[in-house]
């Protein structure tokens, strides 16, 4: 499905009950919605679920940055606006829970509960210089420059060795990642700064990382759980970046129980 907003044509799908509250789900940076597959058929069973491509991702538009996290979290409001839901439980993994925690800052009407999974608030000036590697890695070889170290980063070992189909499904994400998306959203990630403001949120919040996570430890996510009050916290065990692939049993329990418990209020 389509919906144009925000200056852009977003790609989108919606599934389960229409009566159901909402839980609308953002994905990591280069891949596409698809990589929830997982937790959709799970999700589902009790709420509408609604996952997107993000600008410059999958079959959304592309243009040419510089993006930002207003921008972004905007494109979620105007998905919001589109489908004219009024307020929704947000589940955002790397990127994704990035833009979730500007969307509670920025826009907390719209938002009755966030889990977010794998993240941080603020980028270091070391960070900051990683991030003009990759993109000049990429503006040089395109995105096939980025998916080894990626895959290693966002699995870890004996996963990528037990799991050849996942490591080649994540890769042609990866690979099929427009170029001027992955620099938009990384130029947006290298101005990252919403720690400050996390002392704000009261949207109910479990902040969810992974214990074997290299690119986001948990310590980082730890910061975001002081920040926000009242927030729970969570780690997914024996995964890196991406646990809801790597150990959906385990990501889809600890989702689905603080979405049943907050959206049931709603």
């Amino acid at each position: 499905m389509r919906a144009t907003m925000n200056g852009i044509e977003m790609e989108y799908l919606v599934d389960g009950p229409a009566s159901a509250p909402t839980v609308l789900l953002s994905n990591s940076l280069a891949t596409t919605m698809s990589m929830w597959k997982d937790q959709v058929s799970f999700l589902a069973r009790d709420f509408r679920v609604v996952r997107y491509d993000m600008r410059g991702h999958g079959r959304t538009s592309a243009p040419p940055g510089p993006y930002d996290f207003t921008l972004l979290a905007g494109d979620v409001v105007g998905l919001l606006d589109h489908l004219r839901i009024e307020r929704a439980g947000y589940v955002g993994i790397s990127i994704g829970g990035i833009i979730g925690q500007y969307l509670a800052v920025q826009h907390p009407q719209r938002l009755i509960a966030a889990v977010l999974c794998s993240t941080t608030s603020q980028i270091s000036d070391q960070v900051r210089g990683v991030w003009d590697q990759r993109i000049a890695a990429v503006e040089a070889g395109g995105m096939d420059s980025q998916v080894s170290a990626t895959l290693e980063r966002w699995f870890t070992e004996p996963y990528r060795a037990a799991h050849p189909e996942a490591m080649t499904w994540v890769g042609d994400m990866i690979r099929m990642t427009p170029t001027v998306g992955f620099i938009g959203c990384g130029r947006a990630i290298q101005g990252l700064d919403v720690a400050k403001d996390l002392g704000r949120v009261r949207t109910p919040t479990l902040v969810l990382p992974a214990e074997k996570d290299p690119g986001m430890p948990p310590a980082l996510s730890e910061t975001i759980h002081r920040a926000i009050g009242g927030s729970e916290f969570s780690v997914i065990g024996n995964a890196s970046h991406l646990s809801n692939i790597e150990q959906p049993a385990a990501f889809n329990a600890a989702v689905g129980a603080f979405l049943r418990k907050h959206l049931a209020k709603a």
